[in-house]
């Protein structure tokens, strides 16, 4: 069973910086297009950037210019730097593949990282 490990998250400033990381216990992202999704509370989850194998990037428009998604294939890990941090950011971010990995035909899902802006 694959196993998604977030980390990086935690409290800032507005303004501040965070950077995320994300490893898979499986090779599954050596093939796959690997994003990072936000959950905020009462809404789906979200996904806000994307990178393929060939390191294409997509941003949703909020993060436009002020994240970026790395991949480390060697590491079999995606990374992503969030600077400029708003008030609207804050939330449990989760990595995944696109689209998101399926085990018994259920989304698998990791624990995620809690990220908070606030002053």
């Amino acid at each position: 069973q694959v196993q998604l490990v977030e980390s990086g998250g935690g409290w800032v400033q507005p303004g501040g910086s965070l950077r995320l990381s994300c490893a898979a216990s499986d090779d599954i992202f050596r093939t796959s297009t690997m994003a990072w999704y936000r959950q905020v509370p009462l809404k789906a989850r979200e996904m806000i950037a994307r990178i393929t194998t060939g390191a294409i990037r997509y941003y949703v428009d909020s993060v436009e210019g002020r994240f970026t998604i790395s991949r480390d294939a060697a590491k079999n890990a995606v990374d992503l730097q969030m600077n400029n941090l708003k008030t609207e950011d804050p939330g449990v971010y989760f990595c995944n593949t696109v689209p998101a990995i399926l085990i018994a035909s259920q989304e698998s899902w990791g624990r995620g990282t809690q990220v908070t802006v606030s002053s």
